[in-house]
């Protein structure tokens, strides 16, 4: 007798019983009756539905946590997370090194106006004796300017030898510099007679062009704004140059004061024969001596250098024959041949002399009378302040 769930003919030959009649027995009881093969539904879930509602099509890596081909590794950074942490720690310990350092070291505040402003002494000589005159030839024969050199030549430049910071080329190009700014300032036909500037002004630091300006424009004797601080030049209204062949002598140092800055010392005798500004230029008998000392200290940084241009700290200047009456801040005015002594006082100060002029307490000082060319010279009394 077949029962249900066997085949409509039987079992089928070369199947035997067994086992399979034993698993067969165990499912008889359970019987699908029509009625509920017919309701039943198939229904093939989607990929997003097998996964879960809250599931995410990918999967995100911790930062704590690596994972690899086999699935997540719980507890083990991978490498590239390994990375990304050193990097962030290196980043968090450099900004709080970068915040100590700021608040430990407060930078110091920026420096304003670095370069200085020029400081001048102008001391006017009076004359002792009266101011001999004659021919500009005879004249210099017969001072102690006799065997200086004329011109540019007068002003030699030292051996140059490298600084501890600058280099021997460096060195050159001070002294150069320092030799142009002599030239233009005290040896330019233009500047001497005041109709010119510009020959000066381009070899100055940009920082000090508005004190020069203020200088040329308004001269004052203030030791800030006197224009025969910067340069040489003579009153066009009382004389002017009678030769060209200035008579120059004196020496160039150079220092080094800081690992950024070079300071050139000038100190030099310029004797200009002038003639009045008014009558004949051929007038034979009509010159006379005028004697500038000047000591300037000029400064180089490495702008300078590379513009040739120049920072004049200081100029200590003494010039005559002047009448202590004379303001000689905007141009000198030269006691000229055949006047008498204006100025009698206790001490004279020779601007022949080699070496560092005595500075003056007051602002006239005694010119001490010339001595000829191979005579030894008196030696040098302070310039006295005028009674």
């Amino acid at each position: 007798m077949a029962v249900p769930g066997d085949p409509p003919d039987g079992t089928p030959e070369g199947i035997g019983g067994g086992d399979e009649e034993f698993r067969s027995d165990e499912y008889r009881s359970v019987v699908f009756d029509e009625d509920f093969v017919r309701a039943a539904r198939l229904q093939e879930f989607s990929a997003q539905e097998r996964m879960g509602e809250h599931a995410r099509a990918v999967r995100s890596r911790s930062i704590w946590s690596g994972s690899g081909p086999s699935g997540p590794r719980t507890g083990t950074p991978g490498r590239g997370a390994r990375q990304g942490m050193v990097l962030v720690l290196l980043i968090a310990v450099a900004f709080a090194a970068a915040v100590y350092m700021g608040l430990s070291n407060p930078a110091p505040p920026p420096t304003i106006g670095r370069t200085e402003q020029l400081a001048s002494t102008i001391v006017p000589l009076a004359p002792t004796t009266a101011v001999p005159g004659g021919r500009p030839a005879d004249l210099y024969e017969n001072s102690p300017a006799a065997d200086y050199r004329v011109g540019a030549a007068g002003i030699s430049l030292p051996g140059a030898r490298r600084t501890h910071h600058f280099t021997e080329g460096q060195v050159v190009t001070a002294l150069s510099i320092a030799k142009d700014y002599l030239v233009q300032s005290s040896l330019d036909p233009d500047v001497l007679a005041g109709a010119a500037t510009r020959p000066v002004r381009v070899l100055l630091d940009p920082d000090q062009l508005d004190q020069f300006d203020r200088s040329m424009a308004s001269p004052s004797g203030d030791g800030r704004h006197a224009a025969t601080g910067w340069l040489v030049r003579f009153d066009p209204g009382r004389a002017v140059v009678a030769d060209t062949r200035v008579r120059v002598s004196g020496t160039l140092a150079i220092d080094e004061v800081s690992a950024d800055v070079l300071e050139v010392i000038t100190d030099h005798t310029f004797v200009y024969a002038v003639r009045p500004a008014t009558g004949s230029p051929a007038a034979a008998e009509g010159a006379s001596l005028f004697t500038v000392r000047r000591e300037l200290k000029l400064r180089f940084d490495r702008e300078d250098l590379v513009a040739r241009r120049a920072e004049l700290v200081t100029a200590y200047v003494m010039a005559g024959p002047q009448d202590c009456s004379d303001e000689p801040a905007g141009g000198f005015r030269p006691v000229l041949a055949g006047a008498g002594p204006t100025t009698v006082g206790p001490a004279a100060s020779d601007p022949y002399a080699s070496g560092t002029p005595r500075r003056a307490a007051g602002l006239c000082g005694v010119l001490a009378p010339p001595t000829p060319a191979g005579t030894a010279p008196a030696d040098p009394a302070p310039v006295s302040p005028a009674p």
